[in-house]
């Protein structure tokens, strides 16, 4: 018998719904069938098999919400040898698409074992002579430069896991690492502080008098998200206004040449390639803080608060200053299309260096966003008005918009942000310098 557990779909999940099973008791499974669908708090993803064999039981059915990632669902009977691929997130025995790395924590690392007059115990190895080892266990061992060849597995049939691996030490890691640094963790004293839970009723309001709509896996995770972000980010807002009318002007002529082609180029459409030109001229605000040092990005990865049922996702536009205004208002009507039904891959939503957030075309003028962590800043835009403006000694109409840079202080300090948006001023009132 193989138990099939609740993989893990990105780093952040915790719990997921079963959305939907594609296999029934009885039939027979193998390696690489989809075998069911597993909406998480961002996304609703196809899960792959594993191993092979015949469906014994249906532990979860379909509809489920709030299943803890490593629960059992399924159960497997027959064929359940090893398939020439990794474990399953998380240790499980789904694979999902595309793999993603476990978040729950795991025993301690299980090494290598050797005695005297004996040569260590090696981990089995595929057919090919490849160890076996998850792709998460690959890329932590590459890191700490470890040889798998001398790391004893204790996953499914001898597999390397990432529990293995963890806190080894090998060889410095290879120059040119694109692994992506993370956010600290909360302090010993800061996790162990519990929190008091107070009910509505305690707080006054009487029983009966509200509809209570339980929380949902987004709504849940962008609570806690935001709520670690605003406690233990030390951050502050930087607001400057800009004027709008040359950038309007310049949309316009550019919208008419791209007509042919379908494309029509948004003012936040803009304001993304103006972002990630600022940063490419002001390197120093596109960084994140890590414990272990200040990481400078290569690229200005923007990610965009898209508003969609029920919550908040940020699809993110890569090296957009590698890309035209045309490129990026195909990308961003792309992604947005598939946030909304949720058919985003983790890949398209995790990770970016920078954040933009735009409330302007529900007629707020000013805000200041919560910082979307490991990110140095998020900017915050308002919507364009006709304002009063002094030029010279002349009072003149102009359209304005207001914009706030909200900056993680260990990054991204005063003169740092104000410099950023200093370089973004220029680009958004000067459209033409965004070519040049």
């Amino acid at each position: 018998m193989t138990d099939v557990l609740m993989p893990a779909l990105s780093p952040t999940m915790e719990e997921g719904t079963l959305a939907k099973w594609h296999v029934k008791v009885g039939d027979e499974v193998r390696s690489g069938d989809v075998i069911a669908e597993i909406e998480t708090d961002k996304a609703t993803m196809e899960v792959e098999a594993v191993d092979e064999g015949v469906v014994e039981a249906i532990l979860v059915p379909e509809g489920t919400e709030e299943v803890k990632v490593n629960t059992p669902i399924a159960r497997l009977s027959g064929d359940t040898s090893p398939p020439p691929g990794g474990a399953g997130a998380g240790g499980g025995r789904l694979s999902p698409q595309p793999p993603s790395p476990p978040t729950r924590p795991e025993a301690p690392p299980a090494r290598a074992q050797s005695q005297p007059g004996r040569p260590p115990t090696l981990p089995p190895r595929e057919g090919g002579g490849r160890v076996l080892a998850s792709p998460l266990a690959r890329r932590i061992a590459k890191d700490a430069g470890v040889d798998l060849a001398q790391v004893k597995g204790s996953g499914p049939h001898g597999r390397i896991i990432r529990r293995d691996v963890e806190g080894l030490k090998g060889a410095p890691a290879a120059s040119g690492s694109t692994a992506q640094p993370q956010a600290g963790p909360r302090t010993a004293a800061a996790a162990a502080e519990p929190r008091r839970v107070v009910s509505l009723e305690q707080q006054g309001i009487a029983p009966g008098s509200y509809d209570l709509k339980p929380l949902d896996g987004m709504k849940r995770t962008i609570a806690r998200r935001m709520t670690d972000s605003f406690r233990e980010v030390p951050h502050f807002p930087l607001t400057i206004d800009l004027e709008l009318d040359a950038l309007l002007a310049a949309r316009t002529k550019v919208n008419g040449l791209l007509e042919k082609e379908g494309v029509k180029v948004s003012v936040n459409d803009m304001v993304i390639k103006a972002a990630a030109i600022a940063l490419k001229r002001q390197p120093d605000a596109n960084a994140s803080y890590t414990p272990e040092g200040i990481a400078f990005h290569h690229h200005a990865d923007i990610a965009v608060a898209v508003a969609i049922d029920g919550g908040l996702i940020t699809p993110i536009v890569r090296a957009a200053e590698t890309k035209g205004l045309a490129e990026i208002a195909r990308e961003m009507k792309d992604l947005a299309e598939r946030a909304r039904t949720r058919k985003l891959k983790p890949e398209e939503f995790q990770g970016g260096t920078f954040s933009i957030s735009n409330l302007g075309m529900f007629g707020v003028r000013s805000f200041a966003s919560i910082i979307n962590e490991p990110q140095g800043a998020i900017l915050s835009v308002g919507a364009g008005e006709k304002r009063p403006v002094v030029r010279g000694d002349q009072l003149a109409i102009a359209t304005v918009m207001t914009a706030t840079l909200t900056c993680d202080h260990r990054v991204v300090d005063g003169a740092i942000g104000a410099r950023w948006l200093a370089a973004f001023k220029a680009l958004i009132e000067d459209p033409i310098t965004m070519i040049v």
